[in-house]
């Protein structure tokens, strides 16, 4: 059974405010909460409507009913299983390789989508702008599918990394050069700007290289891509150079 200081910690960590104040986050379903339990990230707590996870010590798992579980799940269709993680304390910023940056990323499934793919491209550094939706929402978590354990999300005052990072720099634009004639360094910071309005004005001052891609249709008109889909594509071509 799951107490009432446990469904309103639950509650809580949905909100920003309170994961900084507990230092913890929550995570649904099978998948993503297997793979942070194969990481170094701390369980505090699992919550299971069946028999699942029998290895985890019976002091941190509660069974509970299903009725329970959707009063604490932020799921439309709640999973079969909820946990509670302490968030870890975040590496430091290795400057090598390639790196991908956001600038004000809002949407907490194009946050989680782009996890997965600097996963998937073996991207270790994700540096992210103070502005950026928080990698602890639970929407984020569950969109990573489990890469968030294997990929160093860091928040920056990215302005300010930038100006001082060793790295050349390149930045997504829709006027940018054409990608597939350009050649690409295997170590470098590559900037995605927010949804609607790309990359702030002041931080395109202090990009040099800019770099897009080109679109193929008749008529043009298209008016951008999902920044998702534009990281999946920028990727591609950054590895398929190397």
């Amino acid at each position: 059974m799951v107490s009432k200081n446990q469904i309103k910690l639950i509650t809580s960590l949905q909100h920003k405010k309170y994961r900084n104040e507990h230092q913890l986050f929550i995570a649904e379903g099978v998948k993503v909460i297997q793979e942070l339990l194969l990481s170094n990230i701390v369980l505090e707590h699992l919550f299971v409507t069946e028999a699942i996870f029998e290895k985890i010590n019976s002091s941190q798992k509660t069974g509970i009913n299903e009725a329970e579980m959707k009063r604490i799940s932020v799921l439309t269709s709640p999973s079969s299983c909820l946990a509670i993680f302490k968030i870890p304390k975040v590496a430091k910023i290795e400057e090598k390789g390639l790196i991908v940056a956001l600038d004000d990323i809002r949407d907490p499934g194009n946050l989680g989508t782009i996890i997965r793919l600097c996963d998937w491209f073996g991207v270790k550094q994700l540096v992210c702008s103070n502005e950026t939706v928080d990698v602890y929402n639970p929407k984020v978590i569950q969109a990573t599918m489990g890469s968030i354990t294997r990929v160093n999300v860091s928040y920056v005052d990215l302005n300010e990394f930038v100006s001082h990072t060793s790295l050349p720099v390149f930045g997504t634009f829709m006027d940018g050069k054409n990608i597939y004639k350009e050649t690409l360094p295997a170590d470098c910071v590559l900037i995605f700007g927010n949804e609607a309005n790309g990359i702030s004005p002041t931080l395109e001052k202090s990009i040099k290289n800019r770099i897009a891609i080109p679109r193929f249709g008749d008529v043009q008109q298209t008016e951008s891509l999902n920044v998702a889909t534009a990281t999946a594509i920028f990727l591609s071509e950054f590895r398929r150079n190397q």
